[in-house]
């Protein structure tokens, strides 16, 4: 008699017996090291075979989550593969991390981002990091933080939370939509400030508009009246080359999982020095927290977690540095910039900027009367595009360096039947 149980289980069994995704872990030389100079666009197109991505879709939603590259896939694999065969050399080493200061994946990570390794913590994500700040930074009722009116749930509501228990009030300035220049940005900050300001925390760039907020300024503007600065990052590493100790900010929140293409389950914490950390009480507490000469390593200190996603950090890293990152910012701001000009020809109004250096991958334009929600699910379902953005008419156009111009030339195309068929 036909048993479904026996059945199912017979399947899952022989499922597991097949070969570890084969195909993820299946190498494509990257291309040749020439080949950027004699034809950029194979160049480019020639990376796109390390992203599992099939070809018949459009990914314009990197904003959200990237997709992770096969030498990050396979990274991860051969971490699992090696840590849970149990066999790591000490009596008392075992496959987690949360205890030890694994300096050989912070390290790499402090260095592509202007660090010292002492300065960095890597976390689970940049909503952790976020917290930590929020919740860590000591304040009085009354004291004020300064946010931007566009920052991300992660960003903001761990100091909404923070007003309701503690009384510190968080006081919003209104981003320019678009912002003319740099400029205009850093005045409303400075006009927003109080003598209650005690810490500016603002997107490095926005999640919202794609506009990219001069940092390096904000910095220095909170540095000349005693303010600590504090940036969300979550959108910038990978996708714009910068140097945290150059930009001099006090705190630098981020994820990896987005332009950088790392694992899932990545984000950051930068502290510049031992002064800003005896400021920011660890959350999170475990043997280690309290030691002050372990510097940003104690906010790592979270119990178990899970090492092969540092492989993974490791393994994207090396991806980005194989390729360059002023390649990388390059073509971003190229393929922004195409999409950008295209929507505008349409009658978009335009919510990143009119000025191309404060963008970077992402175009954020406004097309009334649109409906956002309904077109993005029409291009998924009908035609595997994937774009994002806001009710009701805002939509957020992600360049990832692996698109090609034919993949937006196809959602472009797209669009304009849409608005077609609406009648619109």
């Amino acid at each position: 008699m036909f048993d479904r149980r026996n059945f199912l289980g017979g399947a899952a069994v022989a499922s597991l017996a097949q070969p570890i995704s084969a195909q993820a872990l299946r190498s494509v030389p990257l291309p040749a090291a020439d080949l950027y100079g004699r034809d950029e666009d194979a160049y480019w197109q020639a990376l796109r075979a390390q992203f599992l991505i099939p070809a018949d879709v459009v990914n314009l939603n990197v904003g959200t989550v990237g997709s992770s590259p096969r030498p990050v896939l396979k990274a991860i694999f051969d971490g699992f593969e090696q840590t849970e065969q149990m066999t790591q050399e000490g009596s008392e080493d075992y496959p987690i991390w949360g205890y030890g200061a694994w300096e050989a994946y912070r390290k790499p990570f402090a260095d592509f981002m202007g660090a010292r390794v002492e300065q960095m913590a890597i976390l689970r994500n940049c909503t952790e990091a976020n917290n930590y700040i929020a919740n860590g930074f000591d304040m009085k009722p009354g004291d004020e933080v300064l946010i931007s009116d566009e920052e991300h749930g992660s960003g903001e509501m761990p100091w909404i939370m923070r007003s309701r228990r503690y009384g510190v009030a968080v006081r919003k300035f209104a981003m320019p939509k678009p912002p003319k220049d740099a400029a205009e940005i850093l005045n409303r900050i400075n006009d927003a400030i109080t003598p209650r300001t005690r810490i500016i925390f603002v997107s490095h760039i926005s999640t919202s508009t794609g506009v990219i907020l001069p940092a390096k300024d904000i910095a220095a503007l909170a540095r000349s009246k005693g303010i600590i600065s504090a940036f969300d990052g979550a959108h910038a590493p990978g996708m714009i080359g910068f140097d945290l100790n150059d930009m001099g900010c006090d705190l630098y929140t981020g994820s990896m999982h987005k332009w950088l293409f790392a694992t899932k389950g990545t984000g950051f914490l930068y502290l510049r020095d031992r002064d800003v950390m005896d400021r920011v009480w660890n959350t999170i507490a475990t043997g280690g927290y309290d030691d002050p000469t372990r510097m940003a390593d104690r906010y790592m200190q979270i119990g178990s977690s899970c090492i092969p996603t540092l492989m993974g950090l490791n393994a994207a890293i090396d991806l980005a540095n194989a390729i360059g990152m002023d390649r990388i910012e390059r073509r971003h701001r190229m393929l922004a910039d195409y999409i950008h000009a295209e929507m505008m020809k349409r009658g978009a109004q335009s919510w990143t900027s009119p000025d191309p250096t404060l963008r970077g991958a992402i175009a954020t334009v406004n097309i009334a009367p649109v409906q956002r929600m309904e077109l993005q699910d029409w291009l998924w379902k009908n035609h595997k595009v994937r774009i994002r953005g806001g009710n009701p008419s805002k939509l957020r156009l992600a360049t990832p360096y692996f698109l090609s111009r034919a993949d937006i030339d196809r959602f472009l195309g797209l669009f304009d039947a849409y608005r077609k068929m609406k009648g619109i």
